[in-house]
């Protein structure tokens, strides 16, 4: 297919994919009103995400390889926003003797948390994306992502079962749990967070200034049909010009993170729940092995095991994982952009699966992902927050010093300079994505 059909045709089967979507919804209404919710939500959420290029895994991985901090500034943003519109919507519950949201993602810190943090860390840069980040980059026809996405869902059931035998144990009995606000009121605890974000977000600027001395700091670059279009005659409404600001400029990443943040508390305020997403891949894993007549009788998959034999489609969490599948193609479909990419090595792929199966074991050892143990971590202020991030951030750094040119989605040594021969890769690992 040529591109000027490519283009032509693929916004007019992403329009068909919406619809499509939209009547879906509309049946699955009348099994349960929260169904379409949870879908169309998702379907925002991988939009957002795609066109921003935003990632979670790209906030450590392109700082550490190109110096290059608007995303990691963003991701930090994003956080301070979203904790300011929980802290309002908590306690807005709280002085109304209603049940608080997000509460149930405010977990017990200890050995679990941090082994799947550092885990998952080293995961995401394997697999070339986090658990957002496969998702959406599976809907815009990333093979890597789902290959990835594959061995996430069969690592999230072991995951889960060694997580019941970490924390029934000795060791997983050390720690300790803190909702911040029942020490330091929702004013403290907001205060606190957002004093530890400004932190970060200088320490990422001195970071950046200390690459751009080094000599090793490269900006971002985007495909020429990301950048703005120059301004040609008098502005017309329904022109080329208008359809490529509406649906296939890039958005930038302080755009992503503010509108994600808001997504965030729209989900806690319409579902009375933070966001999640790996627990729905435990349910999909579970579905799959039952297939093959494998029967999970332990306690700790009693929910899981009632979910999948009520059907994947009819799990809000489910479709909420698959609306961010549909959300990124739309966004490709409508840019004319969408391709599927299989470009890799055999060797490749090995490094993929592991990544997924890291991130999927890692993700239910800690009780959460970036998402659900990360970003519903922290702006639901739990401490468990926190450890989570920082060792995620270690497995993170961990993995590309480790595996540095050994994998296609991890460059090579960050100290080659662009210019160098054959350092070729690292001009093109960060000029199209966000991961």
């Amino acid at each position: 297919m040529n591109i000027e059909r490519k283009f032509k045709i693929q916004p007019l089967i992403g329009l068909g994919l919406f619809l499509i979507l939209a009547l879906f919804g509309f049946i699955k209404n009348g099994v349960n009103p929260n169904l379409p919710l949870f879908l169309f939500t998702g379907v925002a959420l991988g939009y957002i995400l795609t066109r921003s290029r935003y990632g979670f895994a790209g906030g450590i991985k392109r700082q550490y390889i190109t110096g290059e901090g608007s995303l990691g500034k963003a991701l930090l943003v994003m956080f301070a926003i979203a904790m300011v519109l929980t802290a309002v919507i908590q306690w807005s519950a709280a002085m109304n003797g209603a049940d608080i949201p997000g509460l149930n993602f405010v977990k017990f810190l200890n050995i679990s948390i941090l082994l799947g943090g550092f885990l998952f860390g080293m995961g995401m840069m394997l697999a070339g994306g986090c658990a957002s980040g496969t998702l959406c980059d599976a809907g815009e026809g990333e093979g890597r992502a789902l290959i990835a996405l594959v061995a996430f869902i069969l690592g999230s059931v072991p995951g889960l079962a060694v997580q019941d035998m970490l924390n029934t144990s000795a060791i997983g009995q050390i720690g300790m749990k803190m909702y911040l606000p029942d020490v330091f009121g929702y004013v403290g605890a907001v205060a606190l967070s957002c004093l530890v974000l400004f932190g970060l977000y200088v320490m990422v600027q001195k970071y950046e200034n200390f690459r751009k001395k080094e000599g090793y700091f490269k900006e971002t670059v985007y495909e020429d049909q990301e950048m703005p279009m120059a301004k040609e005659g008098k502005f017309k409404l329904f022109s080329y010009q208008t359809f490529h600001k509406v649906f296939v400029q890039r958005w930038r990443f302080m755009t992503g993170g503010i509108l994600l943040a808001i997504m965030f508390a729209f989900i806690l305020v319409t579902t009375g729940n933070s966001w999640g997403i790996t627990g729905a891949f435990t349910t999909w894993g579970v579905a799959f092995f039952q297939m093959f007549g494998i029967e999970f009788t332990a306690p700790v998959f009693a929910y899981t095991v009632e979910t999948a034999n009520n059907g994947i489609l009819n799990d809000p969490y489910s479709l909420r994982n698959l609306g961010l599948i549909f959300g990124a193609a739309i966004a490709f479909l409508l840019a004319g952009r969408f391709t599927f990419k299989f470009k890799f090595k055999f060797k490749d792929v090995s490094y993929y699966l592991l990544g997924g199966f890291l991130m999927g074991f890692g993700a239910r050892l800690a009780g959460g992902c970036n998402i659900g143990a990360l970003f519903s971590g922290i702006c639901n202020f739990s401490l468990s927050g926190w450890g989570f991030f920082i060792t995620l951030t270690l497995g993170g750094i961990f993995a590309l010093k480790v595996f540095a040119g050994n994998v296609d989605v991890i460059p090579q040594d960050r100290h080659l300079k662009v210019g160098v021969p054959g350092n070729e890769i690292l001009k093109e690992s960060f000029a199209l994505n966000q991961e």
